[in-house]
This record gives structure tokens, sequence and C-alpha cells, in this order.
């Protein structure tokens, strides 16, 4: 069974068969914990191998940087694509950017070129831009009941990201002597590819006229206080996350400790922020996503403290995890928010303007990560996540405090 033959001639919502519903969302979760790879490696990666190439230390974070730009220069373009030909389009193009991802990196590593490197991460950023857009697919064609624990299911295969990305930096980093990480990134190339053969089994409905015409103006919505609240909580959740993750594995490095140690908190914090979102969906339901978005800013915070608490690496691994927490229950939160704020017709629209806010700010805070750290230290890098924070809660209390919209 192909796209177009499940498609919908009708402008309104269209419930899958249950069969297909269920190996969309096995497909996608698996795709899931292979990309997963890619940011991992990246995140790991990226500040070494731009501290070796980079012609300033200044310069070490860029990449991470570039990476974040790349998300959100292609979270509109891939929205387009899937509002026009399909999301299995905009998902197969994304794995093409993956692989080449891993082999412009390992190219840039040998031949030592720091803006070859730069484009990678660049592709990169656009590989997991559409990655994250696996979550919202998870969604389409599914009852509004079951959307928050489909999209949470999809995330928990970052799971196995969390175990694969680190291992695969472990057991490759050295294996060309003369060239660390270059057998790393083309690894990396490859998993990318067999997630590509993976989401060529995904079935789900092609756009719909309404859908490609794209239903009410984004001004419309955007106004909406749920739009804002899911649109900032989300941003902050995902920059802080992201500014603190970029700076920690350099910050463990200045501090004395190995590579080794900076690998394996990364894998716990990626652990962190995908295993809760076997249940995140359910607490959702439960509790509401609002409640569930604040209560991942708070973990954030938290994650914060205990970093200002010390430079052991036990706090370093604390930090990571407990900001892991705080990135899943606010994310998916914020994402199970956006679901609430536009009609079927609009949603590929809606969903990657939210993505396209989220990887903007996103970009801020990995830019000025890196020149925090080198300038001012770990501690500062810490106290400055607070400011956004408290933004993100105010908005989520506002917001709350109306009454939800009613959507057809």
């Amino acid at each position: 069974m192909t796209d177009s033959s499940i498609a919908s001639a009708a402008d309104v919502f269209v419930e899958l068969p249950a069969k297909i519903q269920t190996g969309n969302i096995w497909r996608l979760a698996i795709a899931q914990a292979l990309a997963g790879a890619n940011s991992t490696v990246l995140y790991a990666t990226g500040a070494i191998v731009g501290d070796m190439l980079a012609p300033s230390p200044m310069l070490a974070t860029l990449p991470i940087s570039i990476f974040v730009v790349g998300m959100a220069a292609c979270i509109l373009p891939a929205g387009s694509i899937a509002r026009r030909h399909g999301r299995r389009a905009a998902f197969l193009v994304g794995t093409g950017a993956g692989v080449l991802t891993g082999l412009l990196g390992a190219l840039a590593v040998v031949l030592g070129s720091f803006w070859l490197y730069c484009l990678a991460a660049f592709l990169g950023g656009g590989y997991a831009a559409v990655v994250l857009t696996f979550r919202f697919a998870a969604a389409d064609g599914v009852a509004p009941g079951r959307r928050a624990r489909a999209l949470s299911l999809v995330m928990a295969g970052g799971v196995v990201a969390g175990v694969i990305g680190p291992q695969l930096v472990n057991v490759t980093m050295n294996l060309w002597p003369p060239y660390m990480f270059a057998v790393t990134y083309l690894a990396q190339g490859a998993v990318a590819a067999i997630a590509a053969l993976i989401l060529l089994g995904v079935k789900l409905p092609m756009p719909s006229a309404a859908e490609v015409a794209g239903g009410r103006p984004l001004p419309v919505i955007v106004r909406q206080p749920r739009f804002v609240a899911a649109a900032v909580s989300g941003a902050v959740s995902y920059m802080l996350m992201n500014f603190l993750m970029t700076a920690a594995p350099l910050a463990m490095h200045i501090c004395g400790h190995s590579q080794e140690s900076a690998n394996l908190g990364l894998q716990w914090h990626v652990i962190a922020m995908y295993g809760p979102s076997f249940f995140t969906g359910s607490l959702i339901k439960r509790f509401g996503a609002g409640s569930v978005a604040t209560v991942g800013l708070l973990l954030t915070g938290l994650a914060a403290v205990i970093g200002l608490a010390g430079i052991d690496v036990a706090h370093f691994w604390a930090t990571l995890i407990f900001l892991g927490l705080g990135w899943n229950f606010g994310f998916l939160g914020a994402s199970a928010l956006v679901l609430e704020c536009h009609r079927p017709e609009e949603k590929t629209r809606v969903q990657s303007l939210n993505d396209f806010i989220v990887f903007g700010l996103m970009a801020v805070g990995s830019f000025s990560s890196g020149g925090l750290l080198s300038a001012y230290g770990w501690d500062s890098v810490l106290w400055v996540s607070f400011v956004p924070l408290v933004l993100a809660v105010a908005a989520l209390a506002v917001a709350m405090q109306r009454k939800a919209p009613v959507l057809r």
C-alpha cells in the first residue's frame, strides 16, 4: 500500500486503520532511534573536532551552532515538501542529508577543513529537523484522544539513540589513528541510510486540497495564547537543553575530565531525554499538556542548580540527566499543546512554524553558549539559563487560564 492508496479526498480528519497506525509508529520509532545517532554524534564530537580544526578557540563550538542553524533553516522547506508531496517525501530528503553529513564530516576531518566540517554540520541540522517531525507524523490519522501517546511513543525510540550514538563514538573514534572521528562520521552516514530504508514503509495520507491551501491565515493561529505558550515553552526547553549540552562536553574537557566520561554523560543525557516518553503521553492525557510542560521547565531549572553545586564528574552527569528529563516533559508537553492549536488541514504549516520558532531560538542559545563558556566559565552559562525559564513558565500560566479552543 502506498501513500496515494490511502489518500483522503475529504478535507476532514480520517482515522487510519489500527494496523497501519501501529506500523507507522513502529517504523517512525525505529527511524527515530537510528536518526538520533546523528545528533548525538555531532553533540559528542562537534566541539572537540571544532577545537581541532578551527582557526581560533572561540570558534570551537561554531559547528554545533551551525548544526542548529541548519535545523532552523530547513524546517520550513521540509514542511513545504510535506504539505505538497506528503511527509514521506520530506523524510527521504532529510535522511539523504544525513548520509551527506557523514560523508562530508569524514572528508573534513581527513582534509583538516573546518569550513567543510561546518557544511556537514549544517546538513546534519537539516536531517535533525526532519527527524523531529516524526513525532507529529505519528499523530496523523490517529484519533485526538490518542495523539499525545502516539507522539510520545515515537519519541521513545530515542532511548536506543542514547546508546547507539555514544557507543558509535567510543567504538569508532580511534579506528583511523591519524584522523580521529573520521570513521565515526562514516558510520553515522551508514546509519542514516538504514533509517531511509525503514521510512520507505511508512504509510500516511497524502495532503488534501485543503491542506495544500493551508487553512486559516497564520497570524490568526499564532495569536492564540495556547500557541504562544506552546512555542515559547517548546523553544525554551529545546534552547536550554542545547545551550547547556553544547557547553557541557567542552566544560568537562576544560575541567580535566576524559572524553569517555563526557561521552557517558551524554549517553545518560539522551536516555533521560527519551526514556520517559513511554509514559509521558499518559501523563499528558491525565494532567494536561500545559502541566507536563511546566514540570519539564522546573526540572531544567533543577539541572542548572545541580550544575552550580560543583564541577565533579557526578555534577556534570546529574546536570545532563535532569536536563534530559526536563527536555522530555517540556518539549513533549509543548508539542501536545501545538496539536490543540490547529485544524487538520493546517497541521504541516502550524507544526513547521512552531519548529522554526523552536530551532531559531535554539540557534541563539547555541551561538552564545561557546563564547559565554570561553569568556565567563561554566557557572555563567548556568546562571543565564534561569531568565528564559521564568518567561516560559509565565507564558504557560497565562495560557492555562484560558479555555482551550474547539477546533474541527
